[in-house]
């Protein structure tokens, strides 16, 4: 049994009032246990079309659950996906309010810019590749609205567990660099906590970007020019709060650095 519409717009509700009060909510697995992953990215849109409601606009989408271990945890098969919003979008130097997130966690990621819309089923890593214009080191701010522990639905509903972006470093055209191996480390306060290579991201960054245009496809919908698309982590989550300074250090591709106050 799926949820009604008026419980789906209840669970929408009571993650946007989590945001607004900084509070979590319990899980929405635990309030509606019939909960399906159609409901969950229904609740996800409702809650955009809040924040969209109250000025906020789509600056593009966001990938999750690309690792094999972190799907596996959340007991999926594949990965999960989210939006982001242009009042979630923070550059290189900047301090970022701490009390803005409930409890941030921060991965290090590729950012893709569509150079064109990408839709349609089929979509293949050449394809992703030849549409963008552009692939920038990107920092994740992921964040809970609900208690945990979460399943997948709650996760899906609660935006895919997007707080906010950061852009910094080089912007490379993508066939200039080989994108598979990119590598990072990720330093809070001076010590490296996390490091990778964005080959760990389902064997190449754009794998996601094409895994998420197949699943829009049949919803009519797609990547539109000029839209950042977050590619997904190749590090673990690092935990932040105020007073920390973070710089991931992306090599050739240089360096993103912010604090929290």
């Amino acid at each position: 049994m799926m949820l009604t519409d008026a419980d789906r717009q209840a669970a929408a509700d009571s993650i946007l009032r989590a945001e607004e009060t900084r509070v979590v909510v319990p899980q929405l697995s635990k309030t509606y246990p019939s909960m399906t992953i159609e409901d969950a990215y229904d609740v996800q849109r409702r809650w955009a079309a809040g924040r969209i409601a109250k000025g906020a606009k789509v600056a593009g989408r966001k990938i999750g659950l690309t690792s094999r271990a972190m799907q596996m945890a959340s007991k999926m098969t594949e990965p999960d996906y989210g939006l982001i919003l242009d009042d979630a979008l923070f550059n290189d130097g900047a301090r970022i309010p701490a009390g803005t997130f409930i409890k941030p966690r921060l991965e290090t990621e590729l950012a893709f810019v569509m150079g064109e819309d990408l839709s349609g089923a089929g979509c293949r890593v050449h394809d992703v590749m030849r549409a963008t214009e552009y692939v920038t080191p990107a920092l994740e701010i992921i964040d809970y609205r609900t208690e945990v522990p979460r399943q997948i639905v709650d996760t899906i509903a609660d935006n895919a567990a997007f707080g906010a972006i950061v852009l910094g470093g080089r912007i490379v055209k993508p066939f200039e660099v080989d994108v598979r191996w990119i590598g990072a480390t990720l330093s809070k306060n001076g010590t490296i906590e996390e490091s990778g290579v964005s080959a760990a991201v389902m064997g190449h960054p754009a794998a996601g970007i094409a895994w998420l245009v197949n699943k829009l496809a049949p919803l009519g919908d797609g990547l539109k020019k000029g839209e950042v698309v977050l590619g997904g982590s190749f590090t673990r989550p690092v935990d932040i709060a105020s007073g920390d300074v973070i710089q991931a250090d992306y090599g050739p591709l240089g360096a993103i650095g912010v604090s929290f106050e």
